[in-house]
């Protein structure tokens, strides 16, 4: 297939959003944006206004949609209130958009939705790829919902799901620990050997790309392709950074702190997973190692 042509993308506010959207732009791809705020540019879509549904003209002859929304899992605590704001900026935007493509039946584009390894809950000691089945915590069963949300854009539209990873970037899963690590108080988090899937920016947009210039549907894992441990990333920030790694936070204490909920999605769950669809289709990554990815993003201390 063909590099796409027109490209809308929702959520393009957000960290990969907005990266995805000037790497399309860069490459002479036009690229409409839908925002829930009055536009302030031509290529600008206001959408999510109360509950009207969105017309289907909006993306009739684009060629995908890309859809991103979703609330920060990074943002602490999980209170009542907002694991149902979680929940909302999932499904509603995706339901939104999909009965929006379904509209346009056999002229309808292809959706790539955002979903996440969360989907797969913990699984120690087990190699998971797309096809393992989803796991039992609160952002799985999210996840499984959010999935199921994208496949109502129909039988016509091809719909990818990106399982993506935490990114390895000052303003994604390094936002917190950077912060500990100047400070001198990183170490183990939990047990420490748990695997945390990762990925950089830098793939996370070339691997959506990918996807948009092939025929992939279903799920597709968004992680970098070599295990790596929480101590293996903690260590190497540290490393990089030429500071300690000694303090151990306890899994109880993270759980007290966040949340039951949070901890265990975002901390302590162990998750082996491996991107075997990305790599069975030809994607190259940039960065193969977490060492690798540390090494792109923060400098070295002198």
């Amino acid at each position: 297939m063909p590099e796409p042509r027109h490209v809308v993308v929702a959520g393009a506010s957000g960290l990969i959003g907005r990266a995805l959207v000037t790497s399309l732009r860069a490459d002479g791809v036009e690229v409409s944006t839908l925002v829930r705020r009055p536009p302030r540019e031509r290529d600008e879509i206001e959408w999510l206004r109360d509950a009207e549904p969105l017309d289907p003209g909006v993306i009739a002859g684009a060629d995908a949609v890309v859809s991103l929304n979703g609330a920060s899992v990074g943002r602490f605590p999980w209170t009542g209130g907002y694991k149902s704001e979680l929940v909302w900026s999932r499904l509603t935007p995706t339901r939104t958009l999909a009965t929006a493509i379904r509209a346009l039946g056999t002229d309808a584009p292809a959706l790539v939705s955002a979903s996440a390894v969360g989907y797969y809950g913990t699984a120690p000691g087990v190699r998971l790829n797309e096809s393992s089945p989803a796991g039992s915590t609160f952002l799985a069963d999210l996840c499984v919902s959010w999935e199921h949300a994208a496949a109502e854009a129909g039988s016509h539209a091809r719909v990818a799901l990106l399982r993506t990873a935490p990114v390895v970037h000052r303003d994604g899963v390094l936002k917190p620990l950077l912060l500990l690590t100047r400070l001198g108080l990183s170490g183990p988090i939990g047990r420490g050997t748990q695997a945390w899937p990762w990925i950089t920016l830098d793939d996370e947009v070339a691997a959506i790309r990918h996807i948009l210039a092939t025929d992939i549907a279903g799920p597709v894992n968004l992680t970098g392709p070599t295990r790596a441990t929480a101590n293996d990333l903690g260590f190497a920030l540290a490393r990089r950074m030429n500071r300690p790694y000694l303090v151990r936070a306890p899994e109880w204490g993270l759980k007290l702190v966040l949340g039951r909920d949070a901890a265990e999605a975002l901390l302590t769950s162990d998750l082996d997973v491996h991107p075997d669809v990305l790599e069975r289709t030809g994607f190259r990554f940039t960065h193969r190692t977490v060492e690798d990815a540390i090494a792109a993003v923060v400098p070295a201390a002198v």
